[in-house]
């Protein structure tokens, strides 16, 4: 896989009041993951190549990947592809990039979404919605101890998107 190919086409930065040990914690611990990710427990294998995946409340395999950066509290790069029948065949493979700064007494956490081709905004439109809400949550969650409680569904326009591409989604 060159990475070089991989175009961010949706950034966030937010701040934090935290460390960046504990946003680190956050980003990768099962545990931590499910208060903020709608009830998904993200796992990540301490290593370059190691496992990357997100599980549905229920333990269903949501999202799997690779390690492809691991420098704990820096920087975390995984694959990140959602496991709907013939998406990574026909979208490609997703690139997440959480990198995690000191800034005074808080943390500047930005994260990435890139992809190796050129994607159209109708499909772009899930992590453009999803993304905010989940790191909105993480903050939260750490500067409060509460997740935010936030009701959204897929985007119609990026499920129509989809469909129209003849891929499946549940």
């Amino acid at each position: 896989m060159n990475l070089d190919q991989f175009k961010p086409l949706t950034v966030y930065t937010i701040y934090i009041a935290s460390t960046p040990e504990k946003v680190w914690e956050a980003l990768t611990s099962a545990e931590f993951s499910r208060m903020y990710f709608f009830g998904n427990a993200v796992e990540v294998e301490p290593r370059l190549g190691g496992a990357f995946t997100v599980r549905t409340p229920d333990g269903a395999l949501h999202i799997s990947g690779k390690v492809l950066a691991y420098d704990p509290p820096r920087k975390l790069s995984v694959t990140f592809n959602v496991n709907w029948p013939e998406l990574i065949e026909k979208l490609g493979p997703t690139l997440v990039t959480y990198e995690i700064e000191e800034a005074g007494d808080a943390v500047r956490l930005t994260m990435s979404e890139g992809h190796d081709r050129p994607l159209s905004d109708d499909i772009l439109a899930g992590g453009r919605q999803g993304w905010p809400a989940i790191l909105s949550s993480l903050k939260s969650v750490l500067e409060t101890g509460k997740p935010l409680v936030v009701k959204m569904g897929p985007p119609q326009r990026m499920l129509d998107a989809l469909k129209a591409m003849g891929i499946k989604t549940p």
